[in-house]
């Protein structure tokens, strides 16, 4: 069966659910409107381009009474007000994906303008909690760095995983570039972390699942652009991919 396809991802879901995951925000998280002695999974979804394809994945976890966190940049292809209310009207929260200081090529007082100038114009679409980094890897700047100089809790967020998860006790995965587990095209979507699981496959999450050997409290970072619902679209988002993992394998490298 072809990874990342729309089918495997409800076979994803369907796993853990039958084996006594729940499905919480990460606003839940923070807030404690869970079941603490259960199982749980933060699935993270960071809405880097054809936020369509969000709208498609955040249809296919609410059939399925699923909860995920969305964060959205506020580049002109990405935000789009009829997807952010649609996807937040099926239950899910929203955040915002910043990228401040490689925007601003690393001027601190131009970034954090840029941040609350977006901020603002995503809270005229859902109340924004959480945030969290968007990568860039063609630029040297990594956004996270702002918050040396400011504080995101004077914004009134909540968190920003890179700084507020222990990823040594939450497992922590994700599909960045296309490729589970592959840090030659991962430049900053990567976390410290005592777990060493070996995940290559959508399969490899599967089997692990299903053998019980993942620990009960996860967090997953699945971008929707690279899911395919039919083989058409499967060869389209593979082919355009490839391109870019092979320009972010420069940058990273350089």
């Amino acid at each position: 069966m072809r990874d990342f396809t729309h089918t495997i991802y409800k076979e994803l879901l369907d796993a853990f659910v039958k084996n006594g995951y729940q499905f919480i925000t990460i606003e839940e998280y923070f807030t404690s409107n869970y079941n603490l002695n259960k199982p749980f999974v933060l699935m993270r979804h960071d809405v880097d381009r054809k936020p369509y394809r969000s709208l498609e994945m955040a249809k296919i976890e609410n059939d399925l009474g699923i909860k995920a966190t969305y964060y959205f940049r506020t580049i002109s292809q990405t935000l789009k007000p009829n997807i952010i209310k649609a996807i937040a009207d099926l239950g899910h929260e929203i955040g915002y994906h910043y990228e401040s200081l490689a925007e601003t090529n690393g001027d601190y007082e131009k970034a954090i303008e840029d941040f609350e100038k977006n901020l603002k114009k995503l809270r005229e679409l859902y109340p924004i909690k959480n945030i969290a980094m968007h990568g860039r890897p063609t630029s040297k700047w990594d956004s996270r760095d702002l918050w040396k100089k400011y504080n995101y809790k004077d914004f009134d967020i909540i968190s920003e995983p890179y700084f507020d998860f222990d990823f040594n006790e939450i497992l922590y995965t994700t599909d960045a570039g296309r490729a589970w587990g592959d840090e030659s095209i991962n430049l900053r979507d990567k976390v410290d972390t005592k777990f060493n699981f070996n995940i290559k496959h959508t399969n490899d999450l599967l089997r692990l699942i299903n053998t019980k050997q993942l620990p009960n409290q996860m967090m997953i970072n699945i971008h929707p652009e690279h899911w395919a619902k039919n083989g058409l679209e499967w060869y389209e988002i593979y082919i355009i991919r490839k391109c870019k993992n092979i320009v972010k394998k420069f940058f990273i490298n350089k």
